[in-house]
């Protein structure tokens, strides 16, 4: 948790970047954000899926699930490796309090319930994948948020 004294030297930024307990770091809240605030463009560079393979070879080893990409479209990623911005610390959760809203090329986050300083923002990373989610699938996307009723993944349902 962010101590207070921390989130008042923060003032005029919504939120700031720091440790995070359910995954490396986090987005945390250092004012109130009412519902429906869009938060922060997910900036980065914009690459093809043939890019992205060249770029990040799909090891099987743990943490290989590259979640600094988000697809815009199915012919289009936003690699925020290079060129991202502080929307790619915002973590994952079966409860979320953020959602990504897409605009053309764009990706937004916005807020969806009001936050109060040091809430930390997540959305769901609602990851789609064109093969069958298999339980060892599952583990490899690896949900930390530890909310009850948590799904065990960062994968969404299948469509």
């Amino acid at each position: 948790m962010v101590s207070i004294t921390t989130l008042k030297k923060t003032t005029g930024r919504r939120f700031v970047v720091r440790r995070s307990g359910i995954h490396g770091k986090g987005g945390f809240a250092v004012q109130s954000i009412p519902k429906g605030t869009r938060l922060i463009e997910y900036k980065g560079e914009i690459i093809t899926w043939a890019t992205v393979n060249r770029r990040y070879p799909d090891d099987e080893g743990p943490g290989q699930n590259h979640t600094f990409l988000f697809e815009i479209d199915d012919k289009r990623v936003i690699d925020a490796n290079v060129g991202g911005n502080s929307a790619r610390w915002l973590n994952h959760s079966c409860k979320p309090n953020c959602e990504a809203v897409g605009e053309d090329d764009r990706i937004f986050i916005e807020s969806i319930k009001p936050l109060k300083p040091g809430d930390e923002l997540v959305y769901d990373y609602n990851i789609q994948l064109p093969e069958r989610h298999t339980p060892a699938l599952k583990r490899r996307y690896l949900c930390r948020c530890g909310n009850r009723g948590c799904r065990g993944t960062i994968l969404g349902k299948k469509r």
